[in-house]
């Protein structure tokens, strides 16, 4: 069974069935996916507010990521559009993601509001 490791949670470590889906499995293991107002203002996993956001920090190839309904966020959601500001490649809504082996997260990263990766 696939393990995956929280990094900003201290190296918090849960055990997930493979192909689990990742925002699921870490609110069954009180993993906090969710900051600020969102913690009550949520799509409850619909994949439409893009506040269960998570960078990838390694095991990607682990992961199975919904990609068409991200692009179509993107457009639609302007929040999940500047979140993802420096983290294109690793930056993924965690509702929309199935675990299929070991990898390590970083849950409810910050928002980028100042810019400073905007025109890099």
């Amino acid at each position: 069974m696939p393990t995956v490791t929280f990094k900003n949670l201290k190296n918090k470590k849960i055990v997930v069935p493979e192909g689990s889906n990742l925002r699921r499995e870490a609110h069954k293991n009180g993993i906090p996916m969710h900051s600020g107002i969102h913690q009550y203002l949520n799509c409850h996993g619909n994949g439409m507010c893009g506040s269960c956001r998570v960078i990838v920090k390694s095991g990607g190839e682990q992961l199975k990521r919904k990609g068409w309904w991200e692009k179509i966020l993107l457009l639609l959601n302007p929040m999940w559009l500047f979140a993802r500001i420096g983290h294109e490649k690793d930056m993924t809504l965690a509702c929309q993601t199935r675990v299929n082996g070991d990898c390590e997260i970083e849950s409810t990263p910050p928002m980028n509001w100042s810019g400073e990766e905007f025109w890099v």
